[in-house]
């Protein structure tokens, strides 16, 4: 499992646990399973705890569509209670439950959001004011329900989240980024915070510890706005970029965190080379391992050439080590990149044993630079 599968998968988990009302950690257990096993087995407990609702709470739905909105409102707040007020409005008509919401206090639609069915989410909103929306986004994040939040801001419009996105701090931006149910949205939104909100939400992520969802975030954006992380990334302070190096080495997150580093200009390469955690032999073969486990050899090796000579042996021995089927897909990869400028130093620095092992092999004699 490479690092933003890890990260997705934590992602999974917390959002599992929530629908099954378990206290976090207590799923600990589906850590390394596959993100899309996870997530199939969320939308199965969703369907299996919403679609067989008990028949009480079709009952109420049934009775609240003969009085009108207002007096369904006041029965929520009165009888009712957020948790049962959110599941019953999972079962009516999405215009007659805005119609509800529109009427109820912002805390308790905020509260009552977390027990609605997710699948109606969507038909929802589109039906709720637009102020009412802000609102109640800025009273999850008050609250500190990212993965409400998560759930719910895939589906509001550009205009909305402009108007939200000021209101609520870093920390809860990233969270609720990490928890997005809608990733393919996650890049519309980090285009509409802007480079100046970007670099405040990178810069609070090892304030507040959250390297991890920050990296996840990442993983989740493309094309400009990636670029920007990375570089934002790069330009903290060295204390900073220490901890993420730790992370990374702690928790096996190299495959999220060396993309963004193959995406660096060379002044920014030479910045993250020079960090002391890189001339760290232990750190340097796990990295190796890494990347050999995760075919991130085109992403790695403009950094290892940038190391100084003292690291660059140790990752040259401990690639000369690796199995034999992961040098031929290092072989395969530099071949298919055309990477052999950086690849052979590499190899010239390894032990005589290693460099026999490595010329050997037939994916260096059929593909190699004197091929």
């Amino acid at each position: 499992m490479n690092g933003s599968d890890r990260l997705e998968c934590r992602a999974e988990v917390l959002k599992i646990e929530r629908v099954l009302a378990v206290a976090p950690g207590g799923l600990s257990f589906l850590d390394g399973r596959s993100a899309a096993d996870l997530r199939r087995f969320r939308e199965q407990a969703v369907a299996a705890l919403f679609d067989r609702a008990p028949d009480m709470i079709d009952r109420i739905a049934a009775a609240t569509r003969l009085v009108p909105a207002a007096v369904s409102a006041a029965i929520a707040q009165k009888a009712l209670g957020p948790r049962l007020a959110g599941a019953v409005a999972g079962r009516l008509e999405p215009a007659r439950a805005a119609a509800v919401i529109d009427r109820l206090p912002v805390a308790f639609t905020a509260e009552a959001c977390a027990h609605l069915d997710p699948r109606r989410i969507r038909a929802v909103v589109d039906r709720l004011d637009e102020d009412l929306l802000v609102r109640i986004a800025v009273a999850l994040a008050e609250r500190g329900d990212h993965l409400t939040m998560g759930r719910f801001v895939g589906h509001l419009r550009d205009s909305a989240l402009l108007r939200i996105i000021p209101r609520v701090d870093d920390e809860a931006v990233l969270r609720t980024g990490f928890l997005i149910d809608r990733r393919d949205r996650l890049a519309q939104v980090v285009e509409l915070m802007g480079q100046e909100r970007l670099a405040q939400v990178v810069a609070a992520a090892s304030g507040a510890g959250l390297w991890p969802e920050a990296l996840a975030v990442a993983g989740m954006v493309t094309g400009e706005r990636r670029t920007q992380i990375a570089e934002l990334t790069a330009d903290r302070p060295r204390a900073e970029l220490e901890s993420l190096v730790a992370l990374a080495t702690a928790e096996g997150l190299w495959p999220a965190l060396l993309p963004l580093v193959a995406l660096l200009d060379d002044d920014r390469l030479r910045t993250v080379a020079a960090l002391p955690a890189l001339r760290d032999p232990a750190v340097l073969a796990d990295l190796v391992r890494a990347v050999a486990a995760g075919g991130l050899w085109g992403a790695f090796l403009p950094l290892a050439d940038a190391l100084p000579t003292g690291s660059r042996a140790v990752i040259a021995a401990t690639a000369a080590g690796l199995a034999r089927a992961d040098l031929t897909a290092f072989l395969v990869e530099v071949a298919e990149r055309g990477l052999w400028e950086t690849a052979l130093p590499l190899v010239e620095l390894m032990p005589d044993a290693g460099k026999e092992r490595v010329f050997a092999l037939p994916a260096f004699r059929g593909a190699g630079p004197r091929a």
